[in-house]
């Protein structure tokens, strides 16, 4: 998002209690993490030697439920980036209705250079190492550099260590590792329910044309659903560069073409490459940055044709980008409310886990559709109350709730 991570999610912070009135003992109290740890990993590595990875979790909030969320292994991984990644997630977690505060951590380290055995003793050493953990504590997820199988061997550790089954102490565990149905296709199913609520709130009828920047888990699965709703893509990027077609490219083909083709969607029949900040720049109804942050700036937002911007990506819009298209008139649905759908998966998860009934995929989705929808309308009311972009409708909202939860149990006086 430019610069350092956490300061600006301070700024957005601030900007949004101003806005609320929220209790500044409360914003005192979100100025800092509640808890913070930095611990080391030793591994011996194949070759004999050892090595002493750096290790980061962040406990931010935790006035709404036991924290939970990523564990992201990354080179360039550090403490800043865990405290900002927290925060957010203690916004996502109120936004989406979900009973929990905001954790995240991980490890410094770059997972393409580790064997199978170093990486699994790795990640077995973050839990071991972790200095609080457990179902009604922190519940680490999967993030970037993490996945199912990292989430397996973190639950085998856990429960080795405590010497009982816990599943619902890790999230984003295969199905046959006490997971639940959806965790790989939820952020892309909840972006999808958002973006239909907005363009009926919008009186967008019909078939609309959109863009999308990564074709990835979560923009594949939302472009495929929109696709199903009669919506156009036009434009599509990933990795290796883009394509386009204004008369509509077809995402299930699209998605077998790139199975088949190393990932990527370049070369795909029909359409007209072009780069991916000309994906951004394309004529088009809606945008779906579904990839990395601040790929729309100062630099490019005035160039953005799109008149609706859906943030299924962290961070896609940078605050300085973000004043020119309003300038322009664009919306932008923010990333803690359009992308929230695996937070709400992963609370599916754990509820599942400490109950022991695993629920079926249309029960997982139904689910999903009901709490997403209900957070997009808690957002709306409260923009269209304080007549205030969907960005700050949204942290003001969460604001509200952990203020509650704050004072109701004594942290913060009224």
């Amino acid at each position: 998002m430019g610069g350092n991570p956490f300061e600006t999610s301070l700024k957005t912070l601030h900007e949004a209690a101003e806005i609320g009135h929220i209790n500044p003992e409360v914003v005192r109290l979100l100025e800092q993490p509640k808890r913070q740890f930095e611990f080391t990993i030793p591994v011996r590595m194949d070759d004999g030697h050892l090595e002493v990875f750096q290790a980061f979790r962040v406990h931010y909030c935790d006035a709404l439920g036991q924290v939970k969320n990523g564990v992201r292994v990354v080179p360039n991984m550090d403490m800043d980036t865990a405290k900002a990644l927290g925060f957010w997630m203690t916004i996502k977690h109120a936004v989406g209705g979900i009973p929990a505060g905001g954790g995240k951590g991980g490890i410094k380290a770059d997972p393409s250079k580790l064997s199978r055995r170093e990486y699994e003793a790795l990640i077995r050493g973050f839990i071991r190492n972790l200095p609080m953990k457990g179902a009604w504590v922190d519940v680490p997820g999967a993030d970037i550099g993490t996945h199912g199988r990292t989430q397996a061997w973190m639950l085998d550790e856990l429960e080795s260590i405590q010497g009982f089954h816990s599943p619902a102490a890790i999230n984003d565990k295969p199905v046959e590792a006490n997971g639940t149905e959806l965790s790989r296709e939820a952020t892309g199913h909840g972006a999808f329910y958002v973006t239909r609520e907005v363009l009926k709130d919008l009186g967008w009828e019909g078939s609309k044309t959109f863009a999308l920047q990564g074709f990835g888990n979560v923009g594949r699965v939302a472009s495929e659903l929109l696709q199903q709703a009669g919506h156009k893509l036009v434009a599509v990027s990933d990795i290796f560069g883009g394509i386009a077609n204004p008369d509509g490219i077809d995402v299930f083909e699209l998605g077998k073409y790139a199975d088949s083709h190393g990932g990527s969607v370049k070369g795909f029949p029909g359409c007209k490459e072009i780069t991916t900040p000309e994906v951004l720049e394309t004529e088009c109804d809606f945008l779906l940055p579904a990839a990395v942050q601040s790929v729309i700036h100062e630099g490019n937002a005035d160039r953005i044709k799109a008149k609706l911007i859906m943030e299924c990506a962290n961070g896609p819009v940078t605050p300085e980008g973000e004043k020119i298209l309003y300038a322009k008139g664009v919306t932008i649905i923010p990333d803690v409310l359009t992308n929230c759908g695996s937070a709400i998966v992963c609370s599916f998860e754990r509820t599942q886990g400490l109950t022991d009934q695993y629920w079926d995929r249309e029960t997982v989705r139904a689910k999903l559709e009901e709490r997403i929808v209900k957070s997009y309308h808690e957002v709306a009311m409260v923009a269209k109350e304080l007549n205030i972009n969907y960005r700050d409708a949204a942290w003001v909202g969460a604001l509200k709730k952990i203020e509650k939860a704050m004072v109701l149990r004594g942290w913060v006086w009224e």
